[in-house]
């Protein structure tokens, strides 16, 4: 048996990306759902291969960020949350402005490399990130979804931005809107 038949491949791919989304400290069940793997495989994941002496990795537990507020609270993660937009659409994530597309066939194996990638350039680009790896995701969804978040150009400069969808202000980046 090779390693590298097909048929092995797509799991081999299933396991690399969750211990990446583990070594980002995603929550199981974000884990579960971008790789399909068990939360018992996860976990046996997480003690074999993350914890040994000197790896700081956390296990988040309870619930998932849910309030698309937080990435518009103040300039600086409304900045930070757009460079993580800018970069998702770099990648080609996001689907096309009016297409609607099921949250199934957003979630999946190659979606799920793009994300880590798209973090891990963030977390070489912001000094000090105050956004975490399961607000990505909940940001990337949203932003899929475009329910209450959405992306838009800065009325003066034309830089790409989120804003939330309920708010009636002119969409000014962070630069602009000081």
């Amino acid at each position: 048996m090779r390693i590298s038949d097909h048929r092995y491949s797509r799991d081999r791919f299933r396991l690399d990306l969750a211990l990446r989304f583990i070594r980002h400290e995603a929550r199981t069940q974000t884990i579960r759902a971008w790789t399909g793997l068990s939360d018992d495989r996860i976990r046996k994941m997480y003690r074999e291969y993350v914890k040994n002496p000197g790896t700081a990795v956390s296990r988040p537990r309870g619930k998932s960020p849910q309030q698309a507020a937080f990435f518009t609270r103040s300039p600086k993660l409304q900045e930070e949350s757009s460079l993580l937009a800018s970069l998702c659409c770099l990648l080609g994530m996001l689907p096309r402005a009016g297409t609607s597309i099921s949250q199934n066939a957003l979630v999946n194996l190659s979606r799920g490399e793009l994300l880590c990638q798209a973090f891990e350039v963030y977390r070489e680009l912001v000094s000090d990130p105050r956004i975490s790896f399961e607000h990505l995701v909940f940001l990337f969804s949203a932003l899929s979804g475009g329910e209450e978040l959405a992306i838009a150009n800065c009325e003066l400069c034309g830089a790409l931005t989120v804003v939330d969808r309920f708010t009636f202000k002119a969409h000014r980046c962070p630069h602009c809107a000081s």
